[in-house]
């Protein structure tokens, strides 16, 4: 499994933490977040994590900065991505069961390390249902 990850400055700390994890699990990480705590535009990191999900080079899309919104706005404007705001374990298992979301966005100054290594976990654990899932899905497109 390759999965691409991306952060602005909120997100570094988180970053780091979540690639321990990743490389635990024996999954290839190709990080495109900034490494530094100095104040970024969060778009540049994201444009890269988004075309991966969005070409099939990543399986799944990690991204990180202060409130989750910006990244997952972005993220979204590409047409095979379905990225998931999320902020807890449950909203996590939802976005991927019910929305079969590909990239997870997180909002670093709203959750701590290990709330966001759960959802992580559980991002990666969770299928997609399908079924009446798929249909709303179907539509999601323009």
């Amino acid at each position: 499994m390759k999965i691409a990850i991306g952060n602005d400055h909120a997100g570094t700390e988180y970053k780091f933490e979540v690639i321990k994890l990743l490389e635990a699990r024996g999954i290839t990480v190709k990080n495109y977040g900034t490494n530094e705590n100095s104040s970024v535009d969060y778009p540049d990191f994201v444009h890269p994590v988004a075309k991966d999900v969005d070409t099939n080079t990543a399986d799944f899309g990690i991204l990180i900065c202060g409130s989750g919104n910006g990244v997952a706005m972005t993220a979204n404007k590409y047409s095979n991505v379905r990225a998931g705001l999320c902020w807890t374990k449950e909203i996590t298992e939802l976005t991927r069961q019910h929305n079969n979301a590909n990239v997870l966005c997180v909002p670093a100054r709203y959750t701590s390390i290990p709330q966001v290594l759960a959802m992580v976990e559980t991002f990666l654990d969770t299928n997609f249902e399908g079924g009446r899932h798929q249909n709303r899905i179907n539509k999601i497109a323009i």
